[in-house]
């Protein structure tokens, strides 16, 4: 788009986004956080290439739609990106896909230029590789914070190393809706368990945490206990499932009671019909208190980092399976709610009005300056080359050789066996993890 026409031609249409995302979360969270940002806006989804990629099932249950869904890598995107002229640009990636994208699009436009608007953030609950994850984000003209408490660390880090922090604008997380929550009486009828790829790790301790879920659900045959699934086996998310709830339920002596079963879905569906959200760390926890649902943090493996449920000391929700059973119904402190972004009562501020503002004050720039991220080949000369090489970049952020062709030229059959092959290598992948990976680990342990 022309320098001359780009203020313009922003207020009178809708605005042309196009959402980078790696997995299925993150999808929901950039193509919500497109739309939350821009009313109405020509949306145009691209899934990075990984291990990752979401499948169709998943993309379903998300539920999130775009004008145009495509599969590609860094180097094509970035392609796409010089094609298309967009308007703005939603990185819904990790840290380190987010930094090969910033250089790349700095090789592209390195004067300033009409070049997209960049904006990245966070997915969820930020508990580990703050300063990590920051700085690989760094160069990017939005960086959203979730709360008011991310605001105030996101800045102190970037102003800790003495980089720039004025693109760190807060917000709250994008799916954060639906009705409240209206009691029903003094009990919960249906009891949703919230599980989570990665957390916990060991096997040893998921299934103390499905058989916990499955006693309870035999301690109050009158309530409904739901285990809400992220994905299916072979099925990826944002993190690792090494060790999936299914396969675990199957041990089970005498299987799950009748009142207890697998489930998966939308979170928001589900939450439609919950009366008490229990979880490790999940994101799903914020989603349950923003509605008003109560919300039980689990202690029964410790308050300890490595599980995340560290980030809600202070909220009131921390408990045990124990109290559950006894009872227990969680309530959120509304100081804590309030400085974490969830609390969402009627007339409160538009959580996005700031990021809305911000974005127009750079759309309304004849061009922007070149991006400029706090890794470079000077202060990162170590770390920054190996980044960008994984993402198929040369360490000036342009494509390596044969970076962009992979598809060009090919005939149909080709193309064909070519993502068949690579579905087919994913499933060998997954099932290595899952199955082969586990399998060695015992081994090791006779």
């Amino acid at each position: 788009m022309p320098a001359s026409h780009r203020a313009a031609t922003h207020t009178r249409t809708a605005l042309r986004v196009a959402v980078l995302a790696d997995s299925d979360t993150r999808w929901k969270w950039g193509a919500l956080t497109a739309r939350r940002l821009a009313a109405e806006p020509h949306l145009t989804g691209y899934l990075l290439r990984g291990r990752a990629t979401p499948t169709a099932r998943q993309l379903g249950e998300v539920g999130v739609r775009a004008d145009r869904l495509s599969e590609v890598t860094c180097a094509q995107f970035l392609a796409e990106l010089e094609r298309e002229k967009y308007d703005v640009v939603v990185l819904a990636l990790v840290g380190g896909a987010v930094q090969a994208v910033l250089h790349g699009v700095r090789a592209l436009w390195p004067e300033p230029a009409a070049r997209p608007v960049l904006v990245t953030g966070y997915v969820g609950v930020v508990y580990e590789k703050l300063a990590d994850g920051l700085l690989l984000r760094h160069g990017a003209d939005l960086v959203l914070a979730n709360s008011r408490y991310d605001a105030g660390r996101f800045r102190a880090v970037y102003e800790g190393v003495g980089a720039d922090a004025g693109a760190v604008t807060e917000t709250a997380l994008p799916f954060l809706d639906g009705a409240a929550y209206e009691r029903a009486g003094s009990s919960a009828h249906t009891v949703v368990f919230a599980v989570q790829p990665s957390v916990p790790e060991s096997r040893a301790d998921r299934a103390y945490l499905l058989e916990r879920a499955a006693r309870h659900a035999r301690l109050h045959p009158g309530r409904e206990v739901l285990i809400k699934l992220r994905s299916r086996p072979g099925e990826h998310t944002t993190h690792l499932e090494e060790q999936p709830y299914q396969r675990l339920a199957e041990r089970i002596p005498g299987g799950l009671p009748a009142n207890c079963r697998l489930v998966y879905g939308n979170m928001g569906e589900v939450l439609d019909g919950t009366d008490l959200l229990v979880t490790v760390s999940s994101t799903a926890a914020l989603e349950s208190l923003h509605r008003g649902i109560p919300t039980a943090v689990l202690t029964d493996l410790g308050i300890r980092e490595v599980l995340g449920n560290h980030h809600f000391l202070g909220s009131g929700c921390l408990a045990s399976w124990d109290q559950l059973d006894a009872g227990l119904l969680p309530q959120g402190d509304p100081d804590w709610l309030a400085d974490q972004g969830v609390t969402g009562a009627p007339g409160a501020p538009d959580s996005f009005a700031a990021a809305r503002a911000r974005l127009g004050e750079l759309l309304d720039l004849p061009v922007l300056p070149a991006v400029a991220p706090y890794y470079t080949q000077v202060t990162a000369p170590g770390y920054l080359p190996g980044i960008l090489a994984r993402h198929h970049l040369a360490p000036d952020g342009t494509p390596l050789p044969g970076a962009v062709r992979e598809g060009g030229g090919e005939s149909r059959l080709r193309r064909w066996l070519r993502s068949h092959l690579r579905e087919a290598a994913r499933g060998a992948y997954r099932h290595g993890v899952q199955r082969v990976a586990p399998m060695i680990r015992r081994m090791g342990e006779l």
